[in-house]
């Protein structure tokens, strides 16, 4: 049986290897919250092997943006530690089905679907808020206005 990893990989890394192996000059060292030294980037030095090509300041381009978007997106490259637990008894045809059904937080699920079944989902439907009369959350929200 094949051992499947119960934690996600630390995505930040990950980027930072990747753009260490494009570009190995902009890679130093830094001492993280943890005292642990690690491979970081140098921004300065990012910007200037980018410089033609970054895009900074005021300069207007499209984006989609909100409140706490920087947090948001660090906890989604931030490991997490957890498994998914097949549930037989609350499937349907378990033996013959090409489906998974999952229950749980959506992005701790897809940070452990990402490294299992990259390349292999077709759809991933993500069920709306839901209010605490059973409400769907987006049409209580319609409603209210």
């Amino acid at each position: 049986m094949e051992r499947i990893a119960t934690s996600t990989p630390d995505l930040t890394q990950e980027n930072i290897e990747k753009i260490a192996a494009l570009l190995p000059d902009v890679v130093t060292e830094a001492v993280g919250e943890d005292g642990q030294v690690r491979r970081a980037i140098d921004f300065d030095a990012l910007r200037e092997d980018l410089s033609r090509d970054i895009v900074d300041g005021p300069r207007e381009r499209y984006q989609f943006t909100w409140p706490g978007k920087r947090s948001a997106k660090a906890e989604a490259r931030a490991p997490f530690d957890g498994t998914l637990r097949p549930c037989p008894e609350k499937s349907k045809d378990w033996d013959t089905t090409q489906n998974v059904y999952i229950e749980g937080d959506n992005l701790q699920a897809l940070k452990l679907m990402r490294e299992t079944y990259a390349g292999k989902v077709k759809l991933i439907y993500i069920d709306p808020l839901r209010m605490d009369d059973g409400e769907n959350c987006l049409s209580g929200l319609a409603h209210a206005a």
